[in-house]
């Protein structure tokens, strides 16, 4: 099963993610944490990667209807976007809402995956119009 929504930008890393951050706002997505998980590594454990950034992106009226339906969905909200850089270009990936529904497997929380899903589809295109 493929778990994430991704596309692919032709910016430069340090534009994309104040980029994704705007266009996840522009959503009604928050952006409550920011992990450069590039220079965690580097200074915890003295390692090299690409330059890899996770946003903690949530909506809060989506995640308080979720939380209403299943108390424990809080580990399986879609907050989680992931921009980093790949084969000179930029990778924006956002869990796929769908996720939530299926482990716990709620009907009630359909409704909700799909809203969410209709909004990080919104934001990841209105970052790249010509499609995923």
């Amino acid at each position: 099963m493929d778990y994430a929504r991704t596309i692919t930008l032709d910016v430069p890393y340090q534009e994309a993610v104040p980029q994704v951050k705007e266009a996840f706002k522009a959503q009604g997505f928050g952006t409550l944490t920011e992990i450069d998980v590039q220079a965690t590594l580097k200074e915890k454990l003295g390692l090299d990667m690409e330059p890899y950034t996770i946003l903690g992106a949530c909506n809060p009226e989506l995640a308080h209807r979720a939380l209403e339906a299943e108390r424990e969905i809080g580990l399986l909200l879609p907050c989680n976007v992931v921009v980093r850089a790949h084969d000179g270009g930029v990778l924006v990936q956002a869990l796929d809402p769908q996720i939530m529904v299926s482990v716990p497997e709620r009907d009630a929380l359909q409704p909700i995956a799909e809203e969410a899903d209709t909004r990080i589809r919104a934001a990841l295109n209105s970052l790249n119009p010509e499609g995923a």
